[in-house]
């Protein structure tokens, strides 16, 4: 640590340098923190199962040590507007804290406004709503593509308040969806037919390929696995942060790291990595780390990957039932889990343990020896000098 810093004060190093082993060595000491608490109000099986959506705020102003993550207001069963099923997907908007979209089991995606709480639209489907996602880098379009249980992606537009696309190409229904953060006019969709596939939506035909996890070998796939990216249900999809390549899982107990420029897949063996979601998997990367990190549910655990080696790193355990969600936070190297068991867990990196005074002392001491001895020596040698003349 202290050879990056004197080597970025002289200009020898990269200034990222720095910052980036900083974050990893946070991120590979992270654990569930007994200081930090997340205020529960879910009180059913499953998070967000009643249809409740609850903001909290993270931040921690009173500079304690122990802190609760503090509930600052919620829509709640008996609010007017409410999901009358289980909330399947939160996303703030992308550009402004002042508008967030739910969408739910209920067949509706909701746009709410945060200051009153209140349902501002709402889109309605004829089938079960499993995913959605607003692209973090567009400017010129406001749309929401939409995962449900019929095999058309479909396409919101904010701005008209309808549907404005309708991308055809899955046979089953669409499990989870996620735009490109480095193009904004791409978008990644997988489906229960085990494919993940990649649109354009500026172009008619829409699709731009078909990802394929033998790479275009068919002779060494069966007709029911060419050009699909699993075996089985493709549930979770999450780019990596430059928007270079595409993590995927699914029901096969496999996850894949694709190039999402040639559409390639990288061949990083990952293991077993157990899946048995019927629906959406909500797993996420790190982000400013060398190297990167996948944090993905894994029963009642959380399984840490490096993405592009694919080495398991470490098991977080604190939950006791599944998990199904998990969010990393890139200020602060935190990752935040909600699980069945109906707590939202906080994992922290661990601060460093303070030196002992004792031992704290010892080094004082010997540090002052050693400047005793080098000065001494330093006049020992200009005496020498002085006798020489």
């Amino acid at each position: 640590m202290l050879g990056l810093i004197s080597a970025r004060q002289a200009g020898l190093d990269d200034p990222l340098r720095l910052r980036r082993a900083e974050c990893t060595r946070r991120v590979l000491s992270l654990e569930l923190n007994k200081d930090r608490d997340v205020e529960r109000i879910h009180g059913n099986v499953y998070i967000l199962v009643d249809g409740v959506i609850v903001l909290y705020d993270l931040e921690n102003l009173t500079r304690e040590p122990s802190y609760t993550c503090r509930a600052l207001g919620s829509v709640g069963r008996s609010h007017p507007d409410v999901h009358t099923f289980s909330v399947e997907t939160v996303q703030w908007y992308p550009h402004d804290t002042g508008m967030f979209t739910s969408s739910s089991f209920d067949k509706t995606l909701k746009i709410w406004d945060t200051n009153t709480l209140k349902s501002a639209d709402a889109f309605h489907f004829k089938g079960t709503v499993y995913s959605h996602h607003m692209s973090p880098v567009a400017t010129n379009h406001c749309l929401v593509a939409v995962g449900t249980k019929s095999p058309k992606v479909q396409l919101c537009d904010l701005k008209s308040g309808s549907c404005s696309h309708i991308l055809r190409g899955h046979r089953q229904e669409v499990l989870a969806v996620a735009w490109s953060p480095r193009h904004e006019y791409v978008l990644a969709t997988g489906s229960a037919d085990g494919r993940v596939k990649l649109w354009d939506v500026r172009r008619a035909s829409g699709c731009l390929s078909t990802l394929d996890q033998h790479n275009g070998e068919k002779s060494k796939s069966s007709s029911e696995t060419a050009n699909s990216a699993h075996t089985g249900r493709v549930n979770g999809l999450c780019y990596t942060n430059d928007g270079l390549h595409l993590l995927t899982t699914g029901t096969d107990d496999r996850m894949r790291l694709w190039n999402s420029s040639t559409g390639e897949n990288t061949l990083v063996n990952y293991g077993k990595v157990c899946n048995e979601s019927r629906k959406g998997l909500k797993f996420t990367i790190s982000f400013g780390c060398d190297p990167e990190f996948a944090f993905v549910p894994y029963g009642s655990t959380i399984a840490v990957y490096t993405v592009f080696t694919g080495e398991l790193i470490t098991m977080l355990r604190g939950h006791y039932t599944a998990v199904n969600c998990c969010v990393f936070q890139p200020n602060f190297q935190e990752l935040y889990s909600g699980s069945r068991d109906c707590n939202i867990l906080a994992w922290i990196p661990a601060l460093r343990e303070p030196i002992p005074d004792d031992v704290s002392e010892k080094v004082t001491n010997f540090a002052f020896s050693c400047l005793v001895l080098e000065l001494g020596h330093k006049n020992f040698s200009e005496q020498l000098e002085e006798e020489k003349f």
